[in-house]
């Protein structure tokens, strides 16, 4: 862990982009007074796809307050913003994310700083089964997918975090193709075994393609109504903390919150536990969601839903390497592509239930 004062973040944080603007928010939110003598002890969590940092806050020798920061794509960031300020706040679930203290935009638009309250260290355990725990946690996301299930806001949520619904399966499809078919020898250098993976990935992704009709009615008839996602439901962005009141869970790291089916949610969730603990969380799910009047399909249609959105997330990484071969000719694309289409032939359903061919389910 290091050590810094307010008035050194550019340098403990290597010359990011707009942590001066940061700096002057955290002066802003300490106070000119407490921020001249404040030493801030910083660590870099883990994060795939933006800087955060933990910073312990001391001020006369005292520890005061823990904050996390966070630095984000403008986009991302201003829908983080919207969830934790309006969108969960207009269902009644303001508490359920983390307070968001501050924003501070760097002055060329590259990115913004976010400062939040720091929810602690300790995620849900997908390893070890505590059925507390998981229960508040299912409470939460059965809250959320209720809630906001045919919300007026929803267009909002559409437009500042997209659309995780049937034509996230569609267009991920097409684009995969369509990127997979630009891999071609006087494009790209290609070997005889990339030749061979290429070929099995479109084999694999128009197959998926041609089902996209039947794949639709069964969203049609069974995907309930769409709702705010989180969309990126693992374990690791689940709190679930002792309060005064008893435990509350709150969720954090918004940064692919969309509108879609509640299937899209409960897949990525249930796919973090052991095989044999998932139809035990789904029964919790399933007695929240009928408290809330919803009816959910069996077991083979909601695999053949979590399918759907697990496939079209497969889709979508073989997107970004693909473009990555064809416009810069990098060397680690290769290796990306083999990785997803290990996860298609290793791919079993969510749920250990009797399956029924796609055809089947009416």
């Amino acid at each position: 862990m290091q050590t810094t004062n307010i008035e050194s973040l550019e340098e403990l944080l290597n010359g990011q982009p707009g942590v001066a603007e940061m700096r002057t928010l955290l002066v802003s939110l300490l106070g000119p007074r407490d921020a001249a003598q404040c030493v801030a002890h910083a660590q870099k969590l883990e994060s795939h796809h933006c800087r955060v940092y933990r910073l312990n806050l001391i001020i006369g020798g005292h520890s005061t307050r823990s904050l996390i920061i966070k630095r984000l794509d403008p986009c991302i960031g201003r829908r983080n913003e919207l969830v934790a300020q309006r969108w969960l706040p207009a269902v009644g679930l303001g508490e359920s994310a983390p307070e968001l203290l501050g924003v501070a935009a760097e002055q060329n638009g590259r990115c913004v700083w976010h400062v939040y309250e720091d929810v602690g260290d300790t995620p849900l355990n997908a390893e070890e089964l505590d059925l507390v725990r998981v229960g508040i946690a299912v409470e939460l996301i059965a809250q959320i997918h209720t809630r906001f299930a045919n919300h007026p806001l929803l267009p909002e949520c559409r437009l500042y975090g997209g659309d995780l619904g049937m034509n996230f399966f569609t267009s991920n499809m097409r684009d995969a193709i369509r990127c997979l078919e630009s891999l071609r020898p006087d494009a790209v250098e290609l070997s005889s075994a990339d030749i061979a993976m290429r070929d099995r990935l479109l084999g694999r992704l128009q197959t998926l393609l041609d089902e996209q009709p039947r794949r639709a009615e069964i969203f049609a008839e069974f995907g309930a109504p769409e709702t705010l996602l989180h969309g990126d439901l693992w374990t690791t962005n689940m709190f679930v903390t002792p309060t005064s009141t008893g435990l509350r869970a709150r969720l954090i790291d918004w940064d692919h919150a969309a509108v879609g089916p509640i299937s899209y949610d409960l897949s990525t969730f249930l796919l973090r536990f052991a095989a044999e603990h998932r139809l035990q969380i789904l029964q919790i799910y399933r007695e929240e969601m009928a408290q809330a009047g919803w009816r959910m399909p069996q077991e083979d249609v909601l695999n053949v839903l979590f399918e759907t959105a697990e496939f079209a997330r497969f889709a979508n990484r073989i997107i970004w390497p693909a473009i990555a071969l064809v416009k810069d000719h990098v060397n680690w694309a290769f290796a990306e592509l083999a990785e997803v289409e290990q996860w298609f032939q290793q791919w079993q359903p969510v749920l250990a239930v009797k399956e029924h061919a796609l055809t089947e389910i009416a």
